[in-house]
């Protein structure tokens, strides 16, 4: 099952204190008759605070020859990291839940949006990365492109270094998307740090993120 990740960067603030203002946090509300809420639960804090926040969302599904609204929660896992003098923040799921999610827990520990910012991989850091592990690497997405009516440029294969058309790429656009393996995990990483796992083996992704993308980011 693939699974999405979206790093965050966090402004600067005690682990303590997040952990203090999220413990209690629940909004109920109702909707058309139906009550929803909004929760965040399963909060741990060691060297990093982890935690679930729990969204309801209203759907109407088909039942009998009706047409019934009922409540669904979805359970978004999420991982404030302190590295070096800045703080990350990975919410797993994919960029638009993320992104909403993360202006949700901005809006919770410092009471307004905007203190939960997204992150960047400069192009010329993301192409050493690439070129570091470049045997690995199984898709390129080139974005950027100076070619009238090309918007993304692509290599998909197993000898991707070795080909003259990745320089000629490099000539008219700037890395944006990787898909490279590692160990049994097949990963893709974007230039704005989307992390996508593709493979089951799952236990060190988390940890490969901490690792290696961290460094990364601008």
């Amino acid at each position: 099952m693939v699974k999405t990740g979206k790093i965050f960067e966090v402004e600067r603030v005690e682990m303590e204190n997040v952990l203090k203002k999220l413990k209690d946090f629940k909004i109920e509300k109702e909707i058309e008759g139906i009550k929803i809420k909004n929760e965040v639960k399963d909060l741990t804090l060691k060297e990093d605070l982890k935690g679930i926040f729990c969204q309801d969302k209203i759907i109407e599904i088909y039942q009998h020859g009706e047409v019934k609204k009922v409540v669904k929660t979805f359970e978004i896992p999420f991982i404030f990291s302190p590295y070096n003098k800045k703080i990350f923040l990975i919410i797993m799921e994919r960029k638009r839940i993320a992104n909403n999610i993360a202006n949700q827990l901005s809006k919770i520990i410092f009471m307004e949006i905007g203190k939960i910012t997204e992150c960047n991989i400069a192009p010329n850091k993301f192409r050493e990365f690439h070129e570091k592990n470049k045997e690995d690497t199984k898709v390129i997405f080139f974005d950027q492109v100076d070619i009238p009516n090309i918007e993304k440029l692509s290599l998909y294969g197993n000898q991707l270094e070795n080909t003259n058309l990745y320089n000629e790429y490099l000539k008219h656009g700037e890395i944006w998307y990787i898909v490279l393996k590692v160990g049994k995990m097949v990963i893709g990483i974007t230039r704005n740090c989307v992390v996508t796992l593709f493979s089951k083996e799952e236990k060190n992704f988390i940890e490969y993120i901490k690792k290696n993308i961290f460094p990364l980011i601008e």
